[in-house]
């Protein structure tokens, strides 16, 4: 059976000595998690994850969910027990308003543990993980009423929340969508339509369900101008805020799908249930997108969850299966093979998902902290730069951490050789969860185009010309530290790929805008490259010096081991990347659509 073991050390290291996050002790909620809290914070959700939510990854996986005939949806025996814990451990409303009932903590503590239940049992974390982002869109658009009524029940998991956009018949394009909104003259609206593919949909684990509808008002304006957001409780509710009778909301199916299986992915459908709106009419999408930037997040670290859990798999088999012996002569003589840890390509293999995950939890944490500073900053010219960096980085993190987190995944499962095709390891499942991450929440085609054709030109190119700044700085503070070379050189030679692949989109992409579109996969891999490259470097330097001040540190210098890794055998890929990017759109478009 697989293993799971939190990343506590690293995410510590992150927060306490690279980002150094009681330098935010200035906003709301910092000064409250002191050391002591965040020990005690990442030590109990390691717990809870590695005791309780990750025995019911496979059992769960394995089980499913299951739609009665009455509609009704039950969850893998389990996860409702799991789930009472976890709420009760106030863990969905870590970073929620007090006002509301939360704890008001910073969002990067709370991002940090919805890895570490994710890596534990994704399907499982999907449940809260909505409901985290369904509160957060009804705290920034719902009305005093909203947030009393629904905000309060979901922090303290009572009731969980949803988010619904996708038709059968529509996808990304949201203009399409045919579910409609009856205006009553109660100010209330009547919702009938169909949604599909939604998680948590339905389930046993709370009294109720907190569903955000995208829909569209009679006589509103075609397409996406049109389009409103409601709150639709599955259960209605009395004037004292008490349960009543069913909403018109129904489990049609449940979906069969590749993997999540712990999770129920509904049809739902929605027959005159009543709604009320959520911010302006026809701005649904502003509402909206408040949830689907939180989730694009929250999802970027599900594919880094994936890739963590199943290098931490692999890396414990290759210690274990005895195969061959080393090129290098035998490494283990009492034994009748070595181990294949021994081997340099699944050294190769595991080096770089390694690399990979490290790296790109501290791209996490670092974005996360802008969050924070986001929401909570009194000072307009940093919570402009907070945004800034959150627009450019958001579809880089969902879109790199998930195409690179399912390949890790098909990479761990690789070192288990036939074994890992074998349901009973548990790898392949690993493989079959991550795979998802690459298409819901906007597929990573969709994140490619929105990072080239509106993050980079944004407000004239404000936020990628202040990331460029940061890193040539860093770059330049550090340049004539010798023991920084491994990393200034590297990063020094990524940034100038990065640079010359956003000058030519510039020259090029407004002529032909299939340019662009041609090259916007390879630019947000390459923008990926280098924002991890740079967290490297930071976290090299940050490394050396406590070295340098305590001594002998094995984690410290298993870091710098890694970093150096990433830098020579990860990093130079920008040069590709930007070959690719500088090759246009001609070869790709030239074909008439029957050739294919």
């Amino acid at each position: 059976m697989t293993i799971y073991k939190a990343p506590v050390e690293d995410v510590t290291f992150l927060l306490n000595d690279v980002f150094q996050i009681d330098r935010y002790n200035n906003l709301p909620g910092f000064s409250d998690a002191t050391a002591d809290v965040r020990a005690a914070i990442f030590d109990e959700a390691a717990k809870l994850a590695e005791q309780v939510l990750h025995p019911l990854n496979h059992s769960g996986d394995l089980e499913g969910c299951t739609r009665h005939d009455d509609g009704s949806v039950s969850t893998p025996k389990g996860f409702k027990e799991a789930f009472r814990q976890f709420a009760d451990g106030g863990w969905i409303g870590l970073a929620a308003p007090q006002e509301y009932g939360g704890q008001g903590l910073p969002a990067s503590l709370s991002e940090t543990v919805s890895e570490f239940m994710s890596s534990a049992n994704m399907a499982f974390g999907m449940y809260g993980g909505l409901t985290q982002g369904a509160m957060a869109a009804l705290l920034v658009h719902g009305t005093p009423e909203q947030k009393k009524t629904f905000v309060p029940n979901m922090v303290t998991g009572k009731w969980t929340g949803t988010m619904n956009l996708t038709e059968p018949q529509c996808g990304t394009d949201l203009g399409l969508m045919r579910t409609k909104a009856v205006k009553q003259a109660d100010g209330t609206y009547k919702i009938t339509g169909t949604k599909i593919f939604i998680s948590g949909g339905e389930q046993d684990l709370t009294e109720n369900i907190v569903h955000l509808v995208l829909a569209r008002i009679e006589g509103a304006p075609a397409g996406i101008k049109g389009v409103s957001l409601f709150v639709v409780p599955k259960m209605k509710l009395n004037a004292d805020g008490s349960l009543g009778g069913p909403n018109g909301v129904s489990c049609g199916s449940i979906e069969h799908k590749m993997g999540i299986h712990g999770n129920s992915t509904c049809v739902l459908n929605f027959d005159n249930a009543v709604g009320t709106l959520v911010g302006a009419e026809n701005k649904g999408m502003e509402a909206m997108f408040v949830m689907m930037n939180e989730a694009r997040l929250g999802v970027g670290v599900q594919g880094l969850s994936q890739s963590e859990v199943a290098y931490q798999n692999a890396a414990a088999y290759a210690k274990d299966r005895l195969q061959g012996r080393s090129i290098s002569g035998v490494k283990a003589p009492d034994k009748p093979a070595d181990p294949i840890i021994v081997h340099p390509d699944v050294r190769r293999t595991l080096m770089s998902i390694r690399a990979f995950n490290e790296g790109a939890r501290a791209l996490v944490v670092w974005t996360s902290l802008k969050s924070d500073v986001a929401h909570r900053s009194d000072d307009p010219k940093e919570r402009e730069a907070a945004d800034d960096h959150m627009g450019l980085l958001t579809p880089v993190i969902k879109g790199v951490l998930t195409d690179q987190g399912f390949a890790n995944a098909v990479a761990a499962q690789q070192m288990f050789g036939g074994h890992g095709f074998i349901v009973e390891t548990g790898v392949e499942q690993f493989v079959r969860d991550a795979r998802i991450t690459m298409l819901y929440e906007g597929a990573n085609g969709i994140q490619a185009l929105d990072l080239v054709g509106r993050k980079l030109g944004r407000a004239g190119g404000r936020a990628i010309t202040t990331f460029f700044n940061e890193v040539s700085a860093f770059a330049k503070e550090n340049a004539a530290n010798e023991a920084m070379k491994p990393f200034i050189g590297p990063l020094s030679a990524a940034v100038k790929d990065l640079q010359q692949a956003t000058m030519w989109l510039m020259q090029n992409a407004m002529a032909r805008p299939d340019n662009a579109g041609a090259a916007s996969t390879d630019y947000m891999h390459l923008f990926g490259l280098v924002a991890i490259g740079y967290m490297w470097a930071r976290m090299a330097k940050v490394a050396q010096d406590k070295l340098a001040e305590s001594g002998e540190q094995p984690y410290l210098k298993s870091k710098l081991v890694t970093g150096k890794f990433f830098m020579e055998r990860m990093l130079p890929e920008t040069a590709l990347r930007l070959s690719r990017v500088q090759s246009g759109a001609d070869s790709m478009m030239e074909l008439s659509a029957e050739a294919f």
